[in-house]
This record gives structure tokens, C-alpha cells and sequence, in this order.
């Protein structure tokens, strides 16, 4: 009785195991595995860009530091930090006693300079008494000018208050200056060129700017200036890009990173989604479509530059080659697919 249940159990493991491992039928019809859908593109060839990206810092075009020639008492402070202020615009006065003596000296100066004058026309006074009066009125309105200048502080540049060190009442002791002013449009900034890459570059170049703040966001900006020489330890050229900044997005002591094209390359280009990367190999591989059976059979590509939504090949593929792009991730060598729109 034992052996006839074993035996029984037996036979229904083995109809299980074979029922498991069959595939569905219709009727007496195996029914073939279903299609992966894909989409499909052809290789095409493209001019690529063939460039360098280069760290770099946003600086002001211009800074200028502000400040009386000599010590005096601020006697009125007219801006902040962070006002913009135009050039030849009054941003402190100082203390105008001495500004005002001079102005009294060459007033004085003036009006006998003109009655010296009158005399030597007259024959009353000989012409170095007229020179030596001259002199005089030369030199006391040079000191009024310079007294001037350093008495009514004004702005040599367009541009915005970044510090400021003093306040109304306080005596300057020609330490740090009462302003900084820095001129933002334009800014620049300065890369090192390579001594390979240098002779392809010129003075009115576009080069690309994008700053770590500002995500998502490109500035064209041009070379302004090619250094005259070069660092003969890194073998490098100092160059200056100069962007206007109208709408002073970029602000100096910014990040920003500088993408210089160098030459145009026709090669063989790709959608970026078609490319396929082999975790812990580094191998790039792309899947061409073969038309005759609907099937896919993965292909080693050798990627270049990357540029908008399309890769570079370097080697691998053909222009007209068709590789599959979305559903890429879902196929391996062998795979029926069925293409889709």
C-alpha cells in the first residue's frame, strides 16, 4: 500500500514540474515569447564641437578704492554699500577748510595776476614781474584743483558699493579707503590656456560661461585679451574673457566655469539615451537593430564629446546604423523587439 502512494506522489511531481516548465499553448500552437517595443534611430554625422572647460572666478572689471590724498574729517557720507552709483557721481565730502583757503589764495592770485598784467601792458612792470605773477596764479589754482578732488570724492567708474570703512564725522588716517567701488558690466574673467591649445584661440572668441549659482543658465562671453607670455611652469597662457553682464547676473568672487571651443569635428553622432553603461566595466555599449529578424545584438562604442542630447562616436558605429534608443535598458543580445513610433 506504501509503495503504490509513493509511487502516485511521485507521478503527480513530475506532470507539476512539466506543466511549470512549458510555455503557454493555444490550442496545439506554442505562442512565442511577446516583443519588446523600442524606439529606433539612425547614426548621423554632425559638427561637434571640439573643447576644453576651464575653472574660473568672476571678478569686477574695474575696482577702484576711494579716498582723500591726505587726512581730513569725513564731513558727509552720501551712499551704502550695495548702491549703484555712476561715474562722477559725489559719494563723501570731506572737511572743506583747507579748500576754501585755497580757493580765497587763488581768487587773490587771479586778481593780481590781471593787474600785473595791465601794468606790463602799460610798461609799469617788467615781463619777470608778469611771469613770476603768472607762476603764482599757476600754482595756487593747481593746489585749489588737488583740494578739490580730494575735498568732494567722486566715482571714476559706473558701478556698485562694496565696502564702505567709515562714517559721517570720522577722521580718515589714510588707512583702508572710505569706499570701494567695482565696476560689474562687464565682468571678466581669466582661464589658462594650455601652450597645444593656445595658437587655435583669438581675441573676439565666444567661449560659454555657467556659474554654480545659477543653475541651468549659459552667458556668452568673448575673449577680450591674450597675454603676451607665458608660465613656464604650468605652460600656460593667461587669457581674459570679458562678458557685459547687463543684467549683473554674475557677480564677482562667483564660480563659474569656462567652456572654450577650439575646432569643429564631422563625426558620427548618437542620441545620448541610446548609450548603455556597464555597471563596474566602464564599457559603453549601444543595441543595433537588425531589420531582417527584429532582433537586437549589442555593439562596444567609444564615446567623444558630449553636446546637447547627442554623444560624439569615436569608434563603433557608422553613419545610418540603426541603434535602439528608449527601451535600450530593457533589451540584451538576442531580443525580439518591435519597433514603435
Amino acid at each position: 500500500m506504501k509503495t503504490i502512494l509513493r509511487t502516485l506522489l511521485l507521478a503527480g511531481c513530475v506532470a507539476v514540474a512539466a506543466s511549470c516548465g512549458s510555455k503557454k499553448t493555444a490550442g496545439n500552437q506554442l505562442v512565442a515569447d511577446e516583443a519588446i517595443p523600442v524606439h529606433v534611430a539612425k547614426a548621423f554625422t554632425a559638427n561637434v564641437p571640439v573643447s576644453q572647460t576651464y575653472s574660473s572666478t568672476v571678478q569686477a572689471f574695474a575696482v577702484n578704492n576711494i579716498a582723500p590724498q591726505s587726512s581730513s574729517r569725513i564731513q558727509r557720507i552720501n551712499v551704502d554699500v550695495g548702491d549703484f552709483v555712476a561715474k562722477g557721481q559725489i559719494l563723501a565730502e570731506m572737511d572743506k577748510v583747507q579748500l576754501n583757503q585755497a580757493k580765497l589764495k587763488m581768487v587773490n592770485d587771479s586778481t593780481e595776476y590781471s593787474r600785473v598784467r595791465s601794468l606790463y601792458e602799460e610798461g609799469g612792470v617788467s615781463k619777470s614781474d608778469l611771469d613770476a605773477m603768472k607762476l603764482a596764479y599757476d600754482v595756487s589754482r593747481s593746489s585749489y584743483q588737488n583740494l578739490l578732488e580730494n575735498s568732494i570724492l567722486r566715482s571714476p567708474i559706473s558701478g556698485v558699493v562694496t565696502a564702505r570703512n567709515y562714517d559721517r564725522g570720522d577722521m580718515y588716517s589714510m588707512g583702508n579707503p572710505i569706499y570701494v567701488v567695482e565696476q560689474i558690466t562687464p565682468v571678466k574673467l581669466l582661464v589658462g590656456i594650455s601652450e597645444n591649445d593656445y595658437t587655435k584661440i583669438k581675441k573676439g572668441d565666444v567661449v560659454s560661461i555657467s556659474a554654480d549659482a545659477l543653475p541651468g543658465k549659459t552667458f556668452s562671453g568673448r575673449i577680450n585679451k591674450i597675454y603676451p607670455t607665458m608660465s613656464s611652469n604650468s605652460h600656460t597662457v593667461n587669457v581674459e574673457i570679458l562678458y557685459q553682464n547687463t543684467e549683473r547676473a554674475l557677480r564677482p568672487g562667483m564660480y563659474a566655469k569656462v567652456r572654450v571651443d577650439f575646432a569643429m569635428n564631422n563625426s558620427v553622432c548618437i542620441p545620448d539615451e541610446a548609450v548603455v553603461k556597464q555597471q563596474g566595466s566602464g564599457v559603453k555599449l549601444v543595441y543595433l537593430y537588425n531589420s531582417s529578424d527584429n532582433t537586437v545584438s549589442s555593439r562596444a562604442v567609444t564615446l567623444g564629446t558630449r553636446f546637447g542630447d547627442s554623444y560624439e562616436i569615436i569608434e563603433g558605429l557608422s553613419e545610418g546604423d540603426e541603434i535602439v534608443t528608449v527601451g535600450s535598458a530593457n533589451v540584451k543580445d538576442g531580443s525580439k523587439v518591435k519597433v514603435v513610433e
